[in-house]
């Protein structure tokens, strides 16, 4: 009965710090972008050389679109004449840096663990645009134009900070209310962890001394296409269990960025090398971060 007590208080007490952490700073996030210049970042990303990178991975960080508009934003800036790098670096950004995972990270795992994660997916983003770039990737894009769907957000802004105020706190609760049912169930699960899965089972196949538990968990992440609302509770239960934090990190990453939607998605666009080497950058970051978050835990 006690166990069952502290996974009840374990699922309340989460899911209540995800809600308001989750609306607060979806509504901070949406009331920049509202002062953010569009059309100077699009000019920004037009520049030659790194500059454009970390301006398209910035974009990628701060624009929490789905893939359904990530993809016709990627065809649009391709069209513009943006920096083939640059648009990479937007690609890997936009699914692992959205605000949405950065808000459970602050909640779950500390202010430091999501500036460390957003510090390692920013800088992957950057280089492996500008490496992909290189390699020659501009050739493998196919000839081929998306509706955007409707997702564009070309209303009017308004121009009181109080109207904005209001608009960015129902944006982030339309937000809020399509991915709550992702959350509960993560939340969930993570509780189910939390309460009942033996640790000794967790350490077995993913504690730190597993040097293979980072690349497994970065691999996990593809199939089961869990979304980040769903794997980070869970990743979080599972590290309180034994599991590595670079472990966990790995998890989310690839789970976030290696969804098969989403690949299947830029398959429309981009010939399969092309699709092959963003699996491979995205794994390759998952490993990395995972690393990096071992030694510096």
């Amino acid at each position: 009965m006690n166990t069952f007590i502290d996974t009840l208080r374990y699922f309340f007490i989460i899911t209540a710090e995800l809600t308001v952490l989750f609306i607060g700073i979806s509504t901070i996030v949406a009331l920049v972008l509202m002062y953010l210049p569009q059309e100077k970042i699009k000019n920004w990303m037009l520049s030659k050389g790194m500059f454009a990178n970390v301006m398209g991975a910035f974009l990628g960080s701060v624009t929490p679109f789905c893939a359904c508009s990530t993809i016709p934003m990627t065809l649009g800036f391709l069209n513009m004449g943006i920096p083939f790098g640059a648009v990479m670096s937007f690609v890997i950004a936009s699914p692992l840096m959205n605000p949405i995972i950065l808000t459970m990270l602050i909640a779950l795992m500390g202010l430091k663990s999501a500036l460390v994660y957003l510090l390692v997916t920013f800088v992957a983003s950057v280089i492996f645009g500008i490496i992909l770039e290189k390699i020659g990737g501009e050739k493998l894009v196919k000839k081929v134009r998306i509706k955007s769907g409707g997702h564009e957000n070309n209303e009017e802004r308004p121009s009181i900070f109080k109207d904005k105020l209001k608009v960015s706190f129902l944006k982030a609760w339309s937000d809020f209310r399509s991915v709550l049912l992702y959350l509960l169930i993560g939340v969930g699960i993570g509780a189910v962890i939390y309460g009942y899965m033996p640790q000794d089972f967790v350490l077995k196949f993913a504690g730190p001394d597993n040097p293979f538990a980072i690349p497994i968990a970065a691999v996990i992440g593809i199939p089961l296409y869990i979304r980040a609302e769903t794997a980070i509770p869970i990743g979080v239960a599972l590290m309180q269990k034994g599991m590595s934090v670079g472990a966990v990190i790995a998890l989310i990453i690839g789970g976030a960025g290696m969804a098969i939607p989403e690949m299947s998605m830029l398959a429309s666009i981009f010939k399969r090398k092309l699709v092959a080497a963003i699996v491979a950058v995205i794994f390759l970051t998952a490993v990395i971060g995972g690393f990096v978050f071992n030694l510096i835990a």
